[in-house]
């Protein structure tokens, strides 16, 4: 009996469905869990705070709360991004606290398996950028990077330019192996 309790775990968490809201950044797609986000909105300029690191774009007034806003390519080490009327800020929770990351876009909400979620490959010479990776989705003939999203609210984390290095490392592996199939 507690061989088919057993059993009928494992088919209920390989049946289990999950859903990630992906989104462009520096031509990449990447995706984060749905329960997360709780706005989009189109870009509206934020208040610069002195003394921030360089990714932290300033603060908006969302409804009477102050919410910090995140330059998501500043901080993957690609440079500052320009913002534009055609740029979003996707609104999440995160640690009870509510925090912006500028995009370049919105793509789609995707449901998957959570079987489907494919581990992050090791890579040579990978530093602490890994433990930004959640795993990866292989969604219409595209890999999707998963971000583990409170790492990149962490300051301890450090991303250099490597991660997008290790970005394009990881897709032409995953591509490679994906191609064999």
């Amino acid at each position: 009996m507690a061989q088919v309790d057993k059993n009928q775990e494992e088919v209920n968490q390989e049946n289990e469905k999950v859903q990630f809201i992906t989104f462009r950044v520096n031509n990449y797609e990447y995706g984060i869990d749905i329960g997360i986000v709780k706005e989009i909105k189109g870009w509206v300029q934020a208040t610069p705070l002195p003394n921030t690191h360089e990714y932290i774009l300033g603060v908006i007034n969302l409804r009477g709360a102050v919410v910090p806003i995140y330059d998501l390519r500043c901080r993957f080490g690609l440079g500052s991004t320009e913002p534009t009327q055609n740029h979003v800020v996707m609104i999440l929770t995160v640690d009870d606290k509510k925090k912006g990351i500028l995009v370049d876009a919105v793509s789609e909400i995707i449901t998957i398996s959570a079987d489907e979620v494919m581990p992050v490959p090791a890579v040579e010479n990978s530093n602490s950028s890994e433990s930004l990776f959640k795993g990866l989705v292989n969604f219409s003939d595209q890999i999707i990077v998963l971000l583990a999203i409170e790492k990149i609210f962490d300051q301890n984390v450090i991303i250099s330019q490597e991660h997008h290095a290790q970005l394009s490392d990881i897709r032409s592996k995953t591509e490679f192996e994906h191609a064999d199939l």
